[in-house]
């Protein structure tokens, strides 16, 4: 994507094209595209903090009705990210009050050139948080649960085999989000959305080796039989090593 010119006092510019369709949680088409388009655009600095957008502009830069527009911003304001002033318009409000744990934020700075400080960021609140969901699944996972982990990471074994990244991806992802829901915890099992945006965001953005990391593989049947086995203290250590592989794998080493 080009890099736009300088915004106006008013103004700013959009992605041309969105990257992507509809996004997570919202409806597809026109609306999750504007949606898109601007969340994009407000987090590439397109638009800093402190701009006015206007809703006539908007309406003819993308083509939108103003319904349309209306509901997107509906969405941006949800996120902190904005907030319509009557009389005013709509100003972009301080990243301070962003609202980092979307799902939809996150996809958007993974789309930035801040990629890398966001994933750093979010691995480091995945330490915080999944070693300690990982010892509470080793003692409340149900036998169905544990039977989902087990086949998670035969998927992994089978996809890493074929090189099918995005099955392999789809595999890591029911994984984590098993692990999560496992662990009996309503709070960390809301933070599968968090977790599946570094998964994806890795590999969409080929942070991951082209041939999945057997050692990664490995940990993951590991994490698997602690918690079949009912042992916090080595789910917890596979947990931190699979965290530890993943950041090493995204910053080369």
């Amino acid at each position: 994507m080009t890099t736009a010119p300088a915004p106006e006092a008013r103004g700013g510019s959009l992605p041309s094209d969105p990257q992507r369709g509809a996004t997570g949680g919202l409806q597809g088409g026109l609306h999750a595209t504007v949606v898109d388009r601007l969340g994009t655009a407000i987090v590439r600095g397109d638009f800093p903090v402190g701009s006015v957008l206007a809703t006539d502009e908007l309406e003819s830069r993308l083509g939108a009705s103003r319904s349309v527009i209306r509901e997107a911003v509906r969405v941006l304001e949800s996120l902190g990210m904005v907030r319509s002033r009557r009389r005013v318009g709509v100003g972009v409000c301080p990243r301070e009050e962003w609202n980092v744990f979307s799902p939809l934020l996150i996809r958007w700075r993974l789309d930035s050139a801040e990629r890398h400080d966001q994933l750093r960021s979010l691995s480091q609140l995945r330490r915080g948080f999944e070693p300690v969901a990982a010892e509470l699944a080793a003692t409340h996972a149900t036998p169905a649960q544990c039977a989902d982990l087990t086949g998670a990471v035969m998927g992994m074994t089978r996809h890493a085999r074929s090189g099918d990244l995005e099955a392999y991806l789809a595999a890591d992802v029911l994984f984590h989000r098993t692990l999560l829901q496992a662990s009996g915890n309503e709070m960390f099992a809301a933070l599968h959305a968090v977790v599946e945006e570094v998964l994806a965001g890795r590999t969409h953005h080929q942070l991951v080796p082209a041939e999945p990391n057997p050692d990664a593989v490995r940990l993951h049947g590991d994490l698997a039989q602690a918690v079949l086995a009912g042992d916090p203290a080595a789910a917890r250590a596979a947990t931190e090593q699979i965290i530890d592989e993943a950041q090493a794998a995204m910053e080369g080493d």
